[in-house]
């Protein structure tokens, strides 16, 4: 998983792998350890509704599920999925979730007839 962040938008991109892992009802993500010896962990889960929580080691994302299967019926597409989730007291944190479009194109390509 490809994580950015800048001010109040994180998008995160995903290949085909790793969306047959969340789609069979697994989590992906990122783990990295700092310089100080700190490990964080960022997660993507599936689930009823969107949202977003914080742990001693990093944090996760939850999508809705029908939602992301929605999407993922429209694949390949440079389009991604926008959700905006609320920030009490503040703007809201403006999610992206996409997948690779060429890595999309690869898997999902219609073999041509002979």
């Amino acid at each position: 998983m490809k994580v950015q962040l800048q001010d109040q938008t994180l998008r995160l991109r995903i290949d085909e792998a790793e969306l047959a892992q969340l789609l069979d009802g697994a989590s992906v993500g990122n783990r990295t350890q700092w310089p100080d010896g700190r490990v964080e962990e960022h997660r993507l889960v599936l689930g009823q509704a969107h949202g977003w929580q914080r742990d001693a080691d990093g944090w996760q994302v939850m999508l809705g599920d029908a939602e992301v299967r929605a999407f993922v019926a429209r694949l390949p597409s440079r389009d991604g999925l926008e959700i905006a989730l609320p920030v009490p007291g503040g703007a809201p944190l403006q999610l992206l979730f996409d997948v690779d479009v060429r890595d999309s194109v690869r898997h999902r390509r219609q073999p041509k007839a002979s």
